[in-house]
This record gives C-alpha cells, structure tokens and sequence, in this order.
C-alpha cells in the first residue's frame, strides 16, 4: 500500500486492512495449488451430511442446542468479566496457535478465540458423528478440519492480538516487513518455510565430493570420493525418492546420510532423478524402473567390477526398487545383494491420513489434469502433503511470514522441502492407479514391468526395512505388510519421529530412539509389543548390518566412473539443480 507519492505508509491500522487483503491473494495463491480442492470437497461432503441427517436430524438438533447453550455461557461469562477464570471452550493440547497470553487476557480475543473454538468443535463433532460410508466420513472429517483450521481467527490481522501488539510496538514496520515477505512469496510461487537466501546447492548443501558418471533423459548417476583408504568391495547404490531431490540425503557434512556411508568405508553411488518438464509427460513407471532403476544398477557393476550390488532405497525409490527386484527375480538376475527400504510403501492397502485424496473420483479428476498439463507440478504436491498438517505446516507461515513480518530461520530441511520435484504424467497416473488405488504391487502377477510379470514372491534378496513410528506419508504399520510379501530373509527397526526426521537422524548427534529384534510373524503390533527399545540413531545399527553383506575390504576407487563412464560434471550435477515450477 503507497500514498499519492509512491511511498509506503505506515499507518498501523491502514496496514492492517491492507495485509488482511493482501493475505488472501496467498490463500488465492494456496487455492491454485489445491485450495479450490478443499471448498468443494468441503461443499461435498457437507451437502451429503446434510442430505443423510434429513433421515435423523437428532445430531444436527443435539449439536446445534448444545453450541448455543456455550455462546450463551461465552456471553455471559464475557459481560460478567469471568471469560479468563471460567473459560467455556480451551485449545486441544498442543495446539499453539493461542498460547500467547494476549489470548486469554484481552476480553474481547478470549471471546474471539472461545466462540471460535466453540464453533469449530461444532462442526467437528457433527463430521464426527455423521453417518456416511467410512470414506466419506473421512474425507467430511478431513476437510471439515481444513476448513476450520483456515478460518481461524489466527490467520487474520485484525482478530489476532499478537499482530496488533507487534504492530503497535514496532510502529508499523513488522507489517511493512510482512508486506515485504508476502510480495516475495507470491513472486516466488510458495510461501517461505526457512530463509531460502541462506542456501546454495553444492556451496553448503550437496557438498559431498563427486562425480556425475552417466547420464540419461531419467537419471544422473553420482560416484563420491571415498573417504576411507580402502573401501568394501560391493558397492552401494542409493535410490531417493522421485518426488523430491536427492539431497535430502546430503545435506551438510554434519547430517549427510551419503558421507556417513562413506566414513564407514563403503564405495558409494546414488541416482538423482530428472526433474521433469511437460514435454517429457511420457516418462512412465516403467521407464523409471528399466531406464532408471536398473539401468543404474548395471552401470555400478561395470564401474565397480563386482556381480553384487547393495541397494538403499527411500519413499517412492523403495516402490520402484521393489518393482525393480520384481523384475529382476522373474529373470533370475541376483544383482542386488541386499536391499534397505527406508520408510517405503510397498502395500498401498492402508496409506494413512493419504486416503483422503484416494478414491476413483478424485484419482480420475487428478489424472485429467496431469495428462492435459504434462505433469504433476511438485508445488501441488508438497500443498497435498502440507495440508496433512496444514496448522504447523501452512498457517503458522502464513501468520509469522505475514501478519508479524518474521523471516523464518534458516533449516536445511525445510529449504530441501521447498524445492520440489515434478512427475511426468505417465508416470504418476500409473503410480496412483496401480498403487494407491488398485494396490497392484502385491497382487501375483497382476503387473507386468519391463515385460516382466511380477510377482514379490519370488524375490528372495536380504532386506533391511526402516519404518519411523510418527510417519503420516508411509505409516509404519502399512510398511510393515512388505515383510510378508518378501521371501528374503529380513530386518525390521522402527525409528522415532517422522517421515523424514526419522530418517534424517545422524549418528554423530545419536538423538531419538528405534526398536529391533521384535517378534516376526504376529503382525505390527506384537512386533512392537515384543521389540527392543535402543537409544540414539538407527544409522549405526544399519551401518552393522549392511558391514555383513559388504564383502572384504579393497583399496578404494583412485578414479570415478572407468573408460566407458567418464567423468560428466562434479557432483551435485546439473539435474538436481533444475527448480521447474
């Protein structure tokens, strides 16, 4: 907002009015990358309750009584003066959005926040007492929740008292601040989650010395610098995730899964996945898997010189490595000599708090899209993920990047979360058909891949399976199916935290927690009930195994690649540099 001569004002109140404008072009912004998507499902399921309790209205009437028997309570309390000692609705614990004292001290905030809170426990309570199919009824309650969460009285200025306290003692410049951070957010496409100036690829992250040895229109492949005098002579090959870039692996010296390896003495390599642009929309599952996936493992053993590989695989690279031994178990190819799944899905039967994005219709909606686009643009997907945790993930940025003006602090992992990856439509349409909705994969047979039909069966590699017991991408207990799919013999450790964190977890810094040794052949829960607790990272207890089936020791690589891999460019490569919006 400018006066007639261009400059900015400062009016606090004028810059109020102004930031509630400007932050809804950032819910329009949120909206373009699947806001749209959460009113009409909203509309949707709300419209089918509605149409379903015409049959009994008794919730409706039940919790319609009750919600004005609270804001008459609210009412009272707040003209008697009690709002603060005798409160009728608190936040749920853990919910941080009102823990400022500003909240419960000013009558007419604690009033804001109660009626809000009565509101939206309202409407929860009657999503969660609907009487719908269990896929409608989780689909009502997860858009209920997005609804709720993004109308919070936090999320604007004039009804957040934080925002005006800051407002008033900065004179106005946090909000100018904010106008700041807004104005380069909806430049950039996304809202910041971390200082994005504080990180250069390949100056401090992705810093991990190497070479790209091959290249194809699908995968670079990277071959590091040994940092051990001798190394163990089968190689390991790294497989990340498609959806995101591979240096969530690699991303300082202090938490970097790859130079890790490398300390323990292992001849390292890893892929990193085009970042695909609409014109390669044809890319398919199986050209990731046969250009990709084994492409990449043959070129290891030619550079290498060994018959064996170990493969390590994470999140949607473990699927496509699970294809990939598929194929190689129907040709009787034993490549791999052991592989590491590290938080993969590979029976999509139960996908967690995903299934609200799983059914025919909405698969069929997003294929439409894809194939006229080209491809699934990664900003969608990481707004697909965020709002799974849409208050720490989504509205916390919001209120703190804009309404207080606050630049996030710099986090490694937060700018690799930032820079996503896009998917051909090929290839993600099959993913979403054949996985999440049909859960092909585990069916004998039901896919054939590289000409090959697969059946998991008859794959009888070692395999190391890492599941973290928070993960709400690949819930662990769904990661646990694969080690009856599998006829190899297996491992399974449960670790701490999340999806990432619990796999980010550096054994310099030994923090967290996993479980071993539990009982197999009882399911999930007597495996947990029976496991052992160990204290620190997982990467060391890791690190012992993958030793055992490493070989013996020889003297390290003196050179990357061999005369029919030469040296392309030094790591991190030029894919993994490509930010396509």
């Amino acid at each position: 907002m400018t006066d007639t001569n261009g400059n900015i004002a400062t009016d606090p109140q004028e810059f109020i009015n102004y930031v509630n404008r400007e932050t809804s072009k950032v819910l329009e912004m949120f909206s373009a990358t699947g806001g749209d998507d959460i009113l009409r499902q909203f509309t949707q399921s709300w419209t089918e309750l509605a149409t379903r309790s015409l049959e009994d209205p008794t919730v409706w009437v039940r919790a319609i009584a009750d919600y004005q028997q609270a804001q008459f309570n609210l009412w009272r309390n707040l003209l008697s003066g009690n709002t603060s000692e005798t409160p009728v609705a608190e936040p749920p614990p853990g919910d941080r959005r009102f823990k400022a004292e500003e909240w419960s001290k000013n009558p007419v905030f604690d009033y804001i926040k109660q009626s809000y809170l009565l509101t939206s426990s309202m409407l929860t309570e009657m999503a969660q007492n609907a009487k719908l199919s269990p896929q409608q009824q989780e689909k009502l309650e997860f858009y209920t929740r997005q609804y709720v969460d993004a109308m919070s009285p936090s999320n604007f200025a004039i009804t957040n008292p934080e925002v005006l306290q800051q407002a008033m003692e900065t004179k106005g410049a946090s909000l100018v601040d904010g106008l700041k951070n807004l104005l380069s957010d909806i430049e950039k496409g996304h809202i910041s989650m971390t200082d994005e100036s504080a990180f250069q690829l390949g100056t401090n992250l992705a810093t991990t010395e190497g070479a790209v040895v091959f290249q194809n229109d699908i995968f670079q492949l990277i071959h590091y610098k040994p940092l051990t005098e001798q190394t163990y002579e089968r190689p390991t090959l790294i497989v990340p995730p498609s959806i995101n870039k591979f240096y969530i692996l690699d991303l300082q010296p202090d938490n970097s899964f790859v130079r890790f390896c490398l300390e323990q003495g292992q001849d390292v390599y890893l892929v990193s996945w085009v970042n695909p642009s609409p014109e390669q929309r044809d890319i398919s599952w199986d050209d990731y898997v046969g250009d990709g996936v084994l492409k990449a493992i043959d070129s290891v053993k030619e550079i290498s010189g060994q018959d064996k590989i170990n493969l390590v695989a994470w999140c949607v690279g473990g699927t496509l490595t699970a294809s990939a031994l598929g194929v190689l178990a129907n040709r009787k190819d034993n490549s791999v000599g052991s592989c590491t799944f590290l938080t993969t899905l590979i029976d999509f039967e139960d996908p967690g708090d995903l299934r609200v994005y799983i059914d025919e219709q909405q698969i069929n909606q997003l294929a439409e899209k894809v194939n006229k686009e080209g491809v699934l643009h990664g900003r969608e997907l990481a707004t697909s993920f965020n709002m799974l945790r849409s208050n720490d993930l989504i509205w916390s940025y919001v209120v703190n990047n804009y309404l207080k003006g606050q630049t996030p602090p710099p986090f490694d992992i937060l700018y690799w979360n930032s820079d996503p990856t896009n998917l051909p439509a090929a290839m993600y349409t099959y993913y979403l058909k054949g996985m999440y909705l049909d859960n092909k994969l585990v069916q004998p047979d039901a896919l054939t891949i590289c000409g090959e039909p697969i059946d998991l069966r008859r794959v009888k590699t070692p395999c190391y399976f890492l599941s973290t017991i928070e993960d709400h991408i690949a819930p662990w207990k769904s990661t646990f199916k694969a080690l009856d799919l599998l006829s190899g013999t297996k491992e399974f450790v449960l670790g701490g935290s999340g999806h990432v964190a619990g796999v980010i977890n550096p054994a310099k810094k030994n923090r967290r927690n996993y479980w071993i040794k539990g009982e197999l052949g009882k399911g999930a829960d007597a495996w947990l009930e029976s496991a052992e607790r160990q204290e620190g990272s997982w990467w060391n207890h890791w690190s012992e195994w993958i030793r055992r089936r490493a070989g013996k020791k020889v003297s390290a690589p003196s050179e990357y690649g061999n005369d029919s891999y030469n040296v392309i460019e030094a790591a991190p490569g030029s894919y993994v540099r490509n930010r396509l919006d």
